[in-house]
């Protein structure tokens, strides 16, 4: 293992610092996140509102460089429903969020059940207990959430994202304190 980070390039090792109060900083936003749900929420809410703004604007941009006019007519609708859900995720980010969070239950619900029959498929394979397992895991996860909606809808997202910066956070720390060696 110290071999990988020995033969790393020298500018790369000379910023572990950065890594390193990435990581810090990613790891307190974390705690800041874990410590208010909602506003976590919607925040997160507020970040998938900016992407849809921006999706929808650049679906408008395509829709008058193509040809057809049913083209056209396609992108055109789909860059104003884009601009229309990110509108939404700003005057009503509560609803916003209870929506997201119901498609966040059925995609871990599909995804599980998909898990689960590659799993099961798998079975003369060694291993595939672990698979079918984590297929469970993840459906158990999205039945989970879909009981708890919409109640729960005002938490769950800001709980994902409060996970993500910690372990993104914690990731970054191991990393530069592992290169500055």
């Amino acid at each position: 293992m110290t071999s990988v980070f020995n033969e790393m390039p020298g500018p790369l090792r000379s910023k572990w610092v950065w890594f390193l109060g990435l990581g810090v900083l990613l790891l307190i936003c974390g705690i800041i996140a874990l410590s208010n749900l909602l506003m976590a929420t919607v925040a997160s809410v507020f970040y998938v509102g900016m992407l849809m703004l921006a999706g929808g604007v650049i679906y408008l941009v395509h829709a008058f460089q193509v040809r057809r006019w049913d083209q056209v007519l396609f992108w055109a609708l789909s860059g104003v429903l884009y601009l229309l859900a990110g509108i939404c995720a700003f005057i009503n980010p509560i609803f916003t969020s209870a929506a997201l969070t119901l498609f966040l239950a059925i995609a871990l619900l599909v995804a599980g059940i998909f898990r689960l029959w590659v799993g099961m498929r798998m079975r003369p394979l060694r291993g595939w207990r672990w698979i079918a397992a984590s297929g469970v895991m993840t459906a158990l996860a999205g039945f989970v959430i879909a009981l708890g909606w919409p109640v729960n809808s005002l938490w769950v997202l800001g709980l994902f994202l409060a996970a993500d910066l910690i372990v993104q956070g914690s990731t970054m720390i191991a990393f530069g304190l592992g290169i500055r060696s």
